[in-house]
């Protein structure tokens, strides 16, 4: 399951999670490519990506899993609510932690404010 539901605000009523992602913005930060992480962890095939994602009003990350992609997420700037078959949590600029995308990590996002909302995203992802 998710960690965070001890670190976010108080758990929301729960919506049923969206099957299409919907106003998304992703911008590429950075990435560390595929021959630099095996030189410098030894795993092979993947890069780690720094990304800003915002989602627009009413916008929606689809239900997804981090079986095979940990990340960590930080909320810059609006307020996300993270998805999960627990409930629903959440996130805004002053939430002090990152939500934490584990292995048991299956989730979704909405941003149900009047204002786009912004995270950064860093993950580890196949570099195909």
């Amino acid at each position: 399951g998710l960690t965070i539901g001890a670190i976010g605000a108080p758990a929301l009523a729960q919506e049923s999670p969206p099957a299409k992602h919907k106003g998304l913005g992703v911008e590429t930060l950075g990435v560390i490519p595929e021959d630099s992480i095996k030189a410098q962890v030894g795993l092979e095939g993947h890069i780690l990506l720094l990304r800003a994602i915002t989602i627009a009003p009413g916008g929606q990350i689809a239900k997804h899993s981090h079986a095979k992609v940990p990340g960590l997420v930080k909320v810059i700037s609006g307020e996300w609510i993270a998805g999960s078959e627990s409930g629903e949590t959440a996130f805004n600029a002053s939430t002090p932690a990152a939500i934490l995308e584990d292995k048991d990590t299956v989730n979704w996002f909405f941003n149900r404010g009047s204002e786009p909302a912004t995270a950064i995203v860093c993950d580890i992802k196949p570099a195909s």
